[in-house]
């Protein structure tokens, strides 16, 4: 820094303010500056900054796995904030979803030096009583029930599936069937659940629940099960790639989506308003969950406080052409 400073004929202080964008720099000066970094090959030192600063600007992300789309799109959310924030994030998969697995990524992450995490936990973990945040430590969890613990950020997920099934059986279904995720995703199970109340409030038939796994393929083998019960009249996937293989077991065995069978989804990926036919889904607002967590982190770092509780992103039915009133009984 004093070889620039010398240099670019400033003091190392104008330096340091250049080299962290500080913008109280006349711009002849910080060209001058910046003209000498180079010339030198200079780059500032941000691990001495960090302890300089007693921060080190990072986020750390927790998480079993990129595979499912809400996990990606938190992520691309959470780094896209981050970085507006002035923040780089660092990714910590944890290999098995296990209180070990968990607790080991904490410690990794405290290795890396980040000032806080961000816990992106799908399955039921937290409820784990030897499962706990060490103490001193800032973090948010993602989709979670813990929010008596922890401060949790998650999408209404009952509200959605409340908005999906009332659509269908305002259409005139008599009853709609569920394709549901994961046993252990939290997701799932409160999908799930408020599909089933929202059944029983309105006198409707309950249907045993087809068992999916997030992925089209397991959609297409529930849809080719549902598909061959011709009282099956409207069905309500947890998860738009589920949804899009039960258009296809419809298709294949001759059932017309929305004409004899009705489908929606959940999450409104980009590529929903291109199924055949397009799909009626329920809207996540994955960029602003992703909001959210970086500023309750980053509320949490600066007032060195954590608040319990849980905060809920509101979702949106997008109705497309999948959904239509049921087939007019055939007379005799």
């Amino acid at each position: 820094m004093a070889d620039v400073a010398r240099l670019a004929g400033v003091s190392s202080q104008t330096v340091s303010r250049v080299s962290t964008g500080h913008p109280g720099v006349v711009e002849t000066t910080r060209q001058l500056v910046l003209d000498a970094m180079q010339q030198l090959g200079y780059r500032p030192n941000s691990a001495a900054r960090a302890l300089k600063r007693g921060e080190f600007r990072t986020l750390g992300v927790i998480l079993f796995t990129l595979a499912t789309t809400g996990n990606s799109r938190t992520v691309e959310a959470i780094a896209a904030h981050a970085a507006q924030e002035g923040y780089a994030i660092t990714l910590v998969p944890v290999a098995s979803p296990t209180r070990d697995g968990v607790l080991g990524a904490f410690t990794r992450l405290g290795e890396l030096a980040v000032d806080g995490f961000i816990v992106i936990m799908e399955v039921h973990l937290l409820h784990d009583a030897n499962l706990t945040i060490p103490p001193g430590v800032q973090a948010v969890v993602v989709d979670s029930d813990a929010g008596d613990r922890f401060p949790v950020v998650d999408t209404d997920q009952a509200d959605g599936a409340r908005q999906a099934v009332r659509h269908l059986l305002e259409l005139g279904h008599r009853t709609v069937w569920h394709v549901t995720g994961p046993e252990a995703s939290y997701a799932a199970s409160r999908r799930a659940q408020a599909w089933r109340e929202v059944l029983t409030d309105a006198g409707a038939p309950v249907p045993p629940i087809e068992r999916g796994d997030w992925s089209a393929l397991s959609g297409y083998a529930a849809g080719r099960r549902l598909a061959a019960n011709p009282d099956c009249t409207a069905i309500f996937a947890a998860n738009d790639q589920m949804a899009l293989g039960v258009l296809r077991a419809l298709h294949e065995s001759g059932r017309r989506v929305p004409q004899d069978v009705s489908v929606v989804g959940f999450d409104d990926i980009p590529d929903a308003a291109g199924y055949l036919p397009p799909l009626t889904t329920v809207h996540q607002d994955f960029a602003e969950v992703g909001r959210r967590c970086v500023h309750g982190l980053l509320s949490q770092i600066r007032d060195a406080r954590v608040v319990p509780g849980t905060v809920l992103v509101p979702t949106t039915l997008i109705e497309r052409a999948s959904t239509a009133p049921p087939p007019s009984p055939q007379v005799g």
